[in-house]
């Protein structure tokens, strides 16, 4: 197939077409260098160049603070959920986890096993089609650190500010929508996001940490393990993921020039998700979204049909049309549209005709 599809997956998710443009003309030999990104050296001058512009980008499209180190690792932000208790969780001390969906749930339960984790908040009784009230939410002041999930990718979730946790660290895991808005890194002890939402392709996950909460890494973890010694190497301790790296600089640079910051990509991200809610919430009740209206993400929108039957025939159309990837996760069932950053708003307005045609013949 020559022609691009519209690609609605959760991840990995679409990548921006003059990013895969310029990686397909540097992939044989980058210019100067004479060698592809995939094999160059990640101790060579190129490779230092490409990571040092991927960090000073990131830091720019954030206004990341200078006492913020900003680490490239592998093994995804699953492995985070426990290098997070690993580092930052010591023995004596508890952390707050708020659960709003899957991966806030599995982040818990991964610390669990490490360390001494409280439920702080939950609504799962609701099949997390809500964010919990601040009246829901009992933190407890002693934390080591507070931890939620910005943006729920199954359920379709997404906090819009970030909860208040006092003096307590606050932790986020962005995956699905890291650098997708603006966001106030001051307000928060630690960041983290796999890659292959919005940032670029799997293999990477960028970890933001205040400087402060290096001192609490106990002695004795494994050193890929440790985020002092990740700090410490520039990320460069072992051989980092280059491509990975290479491909999210060239989208920070996409953010930064192309579109112009992450103020202009919230505006395209706003108008892309309005243009598909208007669709599901005129349909006279035929298309029904998952998350209640004040907490829908931007970034992943599930809905269902009358029937799981209707369901089946609609993905499989759709699918026919050139509109992939729309399938519903099993927790919440039905349809789940995709639409990160680098969605183009063309794909969402299809998605749209095609859902109106849709109706109007099984309606």
């Amino acid at each position: 197939m020559s022609e691009r599809i519209f690609n609605f997956s959760a991840g990995p998710g679409v990548l921006p077409e003059s990013v895969l443009k310029q990686a397909q003309r540097d992939l044989y030999a980058l210019p100067g260098v004479g060698m592809s990104i995939l094999e160059v050296s990640h101790r060579s001058a190129p490779f230092e160049t490409v990571i040092q512009e991927a960090e000073a980008d990131l830091r720019a499209l954030l206004s990341i603070p200078d006492n913020y180190k900003v680490l490239f690792m592998q093994g995804g932000a699953s492995t985070q959920f426990a290098l997070l208790a690993m580092n930052l969780l010591p023995k004596d001390k508890s952390a707050d986890y708020l659960l709003t969906g899957s991966w806030g749930a599995a982040a818990f339960k991964e610390a669990k096993k490490l360390g001494k984790v409280r439920e702080a908040a939950s609504t799962a009784d609701t099949n997390y089609n809500r964010l919990p009230a601040s009246t829901e939410i009992t933190l407890d002041p002693d934390a080591a650190f507070v931890h939620f999930t910005s943006n729920e990718t199954i359920f379709g979730v997404e906090f819009q500010d970030e909860p208040t946790s006092g003096t307590v660290p606050l932790v986020c895991d962005m995956s699905s929508n890291f650098v997708s808005r603006p966001v106030d890194v001051s307000k928060y002890g630690m960041i983290y996001a796999g890659a292959q939402k919005n940032a670029g392709p799997a293999g990477v996950t960028i970890v933001i940490l205040r400087d402060d909460l290096l001192e609490r890494v106990p002695a004795g973890l494994p050193s890929m393990f440790d985020y002092q010694v990740m700090a410490k190497n520039g990320s460069m301790y072992n051989t980092p993921p280059c491509f990975s790296i290479y491909i999210c600089g060239l989208v920070f640079k996409w953010l930064l020039h192309e579109i112009g910051g992450l103020d202009k990509v919230l505006e395209l991200n706003q108008r892309k998700a309005k243009l598909l809610y208007d669709s599901i919430d005129h349909s006279d009740g035929y298309y029904r979204g998952h998350a209640e209206t004040n907490c829908r993400s931007l970034m992943n929108v599930p809905f269902r049909l009358p029937s799981e039957e209707l369901e089946n025939q609609f993905v499989k159309e759709a699918t026919a049309a050139g509109l992939d990837g729309l399938k519903g996760h099993r927790s919440v069932g039905g349809l789940r549209a995709s639409i990160y950053n680098a969605f183009p708003e063309a794909g969402v307005a299809r998605l749209v005709s095609f859902m109106d045609e849709f109706r109007k013949r099984n309606g």
